[in-house]
């Protein structure tokens, strides 16, 4: 059974003719809107025919700056002025860094020292993190503020000056990713201007996407920049860039996306004060009688779920038809809610070394528990699959990283003989090409009786209940690192949930839940020992928990 593209594929062999090709065929169209600053009552849009002369102009200054060839390094949130650094930067031939803004002064200076960066693009309130990186780093120009004068500067001067442009070699690296390192030190990674391009015209064609998204994800991490950027120019979508999460939720009933794309965080956010509103307004029953009654209607081809759902669906502005999320899994629950009050949830699955995406449900196809369908340039294969069909998964394709940056051994590793990338996780794959994810290799518990579990299971069954914030689930060590047999879940209640509800002993609460959980449990996954935390677990900044700083003790 094959589905049939919902919009044609594109083909492109650089950023730069998708600027050029953007700014023809989208024209006064809204690329981005912003505020200058959160609160302004004053919304700044920019054309895609703007985009394209202002990224021509910088790119013009880049290339009479020295940049061709070289590392430059961007620092900073999601702005304008970051996209434009991004798509100049690749249109000139040099190779974008982008790194994050939340790390430590010290660390940007190691990493840009490092990646060998020649020039810096930084945030203007983030002085004295570009000071130290500068002393650091041999740059070789004084570093460039975003949406200061000095930017400001390079788009004159390029507006005025017409050098030869350099020819852009497709699979010559262009971008030096590090990764954020959930289980420990990242790495470099390389990818080609065709790794990063192939990757999102091969999704791109079976998305129900809209007019207007809100960008929320960070920049510096491939799925934020090759989604946001690149995919938004080809599809003609504008971008509402937020001015961070504490306005989300305003701006997404003032802006009305059709449209979001996201990491699981935010839906498990958005579902839980969805429920926790509905259960004060005493409406819960109502609810579930709605959507029984929804459900029925859809069955005989009539859908009003936009109009019985509206005060609900309201919370993220009333328009939205998709979200398309990666980075985790999500619990079933949550994606059952969604699609019940009108809102499809696309779920896919990615790694920086691959572009960032190996698989995306499809608008018209989506498979419940799965990642979606394999991207039709990649080829996956599973490595030694056991009884069940699961096994490594392994991935070739254009989208592959070219390697990591100046390790050799790392990248052999990584890249067999045949060119397949080992990603380290777990999964398998059915007839139809579709993906299914059972958890990371490293995150794997073995247990003494050869059982194999893995904790994303667990934990997207523990995510849903009320009362649970955040829960990582772990096979526990004794005080020598000696492994347990014991699993333990270990979780961050909701402060917000536990105040309502009146709940003193969130530990006996959540004791409770996990009893519930363990009487229906396969017996080698049931939980063995709890443990409370009282603080949010460290994460990244696409918000993944950095598992490899918990304390996995018991005794």
């Amino acid at each position: 059974m094959k589905q049939h593209a919902l919009h044609p594929r594109l083909s492109f062999d650089t950023v730069r003719e998708v600027v050029a090709w953007a700014g023809k065929t989208h024209g006064e169209k809204t690329a981005y809107s912003y505020r200058e600053k959160a609160g302004d009552k004053e919304i700044l849009k920019v054309s895609f025919l703007k985009l394209q002369k202002d990224v021509e102009a910088l790119t013009n200054a880049l290339v009479d700056m020295g940049c061709t060839g070289k590392h430059c390094a961007v620092v900073g949130k999601l702005s304008y002025h970051w996209a434009l650094v991004y798509f100049a930067v690749l249109s000139a031939g040099g190779v974008l860094m982008p790194l994050d803004k939340d790390w430590k002064a010290e660390d940007l200076a190691h990493t840009t020292k490092e990646g060998e960066a020649k020039y810096l693009f930084c945030d203007a309130d983030l002085k004295d993190k570009a000071e130290q990186i500068a002393a650091s780093a041999s740059l070789e120009a004084e570093p460039v503020y975003l949406g200061s004068d000095g930017l400001l500067s390079l788009l004159s001067a390029g507006k005025n000056s017409r050098p030869p442009l350099p020819r852009i070699d497709p699979l010559a690296p262009a971008l030096l990713v590090y990764t954020s390192g959930t289980t420990g030190a990242g790495k470099g990674v390389l990818l080609s201007q065709t790794a990063i391009i192939s990757n999102i015209t091969a999704a791109l064609p079976y998305i129900d996407y809209s007019e207007k998204t809100v960008g929320v994800l960070p920049p510096h991490h491939t799925y934020g920049s090759t989604v946001m950027f690149l995919g938004h120019a080809i599809i003609g979508s504008e971008v509402y860039i937020s001015a961070g999460l504490r306005h989300i939720q305003r701006e997404l009933k003032e802006q009305k996306p059709g449209h979001l794309v996201l990491v699981p965080l935010y839906l498990e956010t958005f579902y839980r004060k969805i429920k926790s509103t509905v259960k004060e307004q005493k409406k819960e029953k109502l609810l579930s009688r709605m959507m029984t009654v929804s459900g029925g209607l859809r069955k005989v081809g009539i859908d009003l779920r936009k109009t019985l759902f509206a005060s609900v669906r309201e919370a993220f502005g009333g328009e939205i038809k998709t979200v398309i999320s990666g980075g985790a899994p999500i619990n079933r629950e949550i994606v059952a809610f969604f699609e019940a009050i009108g809102i499809s949830t696309l779920n896919g699955y990615g790694i920086t070394e691959c572009a960032p995406l190996i698989a995306v449900n499809r608008s018209r196809w989506v498979v419940p528990d799965s990642v979606g369908h394999v991207i039709d340039v990649d080829t996956v294969k599973i490595l030694s699959p056991d009884e069940n069909g699961e096994g490594e998964i392994l991935v070739k394709g254009p989208n592959v990283m070219l390697g990591y940056y100046k390790n050799p051994h790392a990248t052999a590793e990584a890249i067999d003989g045949e060119g397949y990338f080992h990603t380290g996780d777990f999964g398998k794959l059915n007839e139809d090409g579709v993906l299914f994810i059972t958890g990371r290799k490293k995150n794997l518990i073995i247990l003494s009786n050869g059982k194999n579990v893995y904790p994303e299971e667990i934990e997207n069954e523990l995510i849903a209940l009320p009362g649970v914030l955040e829960v990582v689930v772990y096979q526990g060590k004794s005080k020598r690192g000696d492994a347990h047999d014991a699993i333990v879940a270990e979780i961050y209640p909701d402060p917000e949930y536990c105040k309502k509800n009146g709940i003193q002993d969130a530990t006996a609460f959540l004791k409770a839940h996990l009893d519930a959980y363990n009487r229906t449990a396969t017996p080698y996954k049931r939980v063995a020992k709890l443990k409370v935390r009282h603080t949010e677990f460290p994460k990244n900044t696409l918000r993944k928990i950095r598992r490899f700083e918990l304390d996995m003790t018991i005794d």
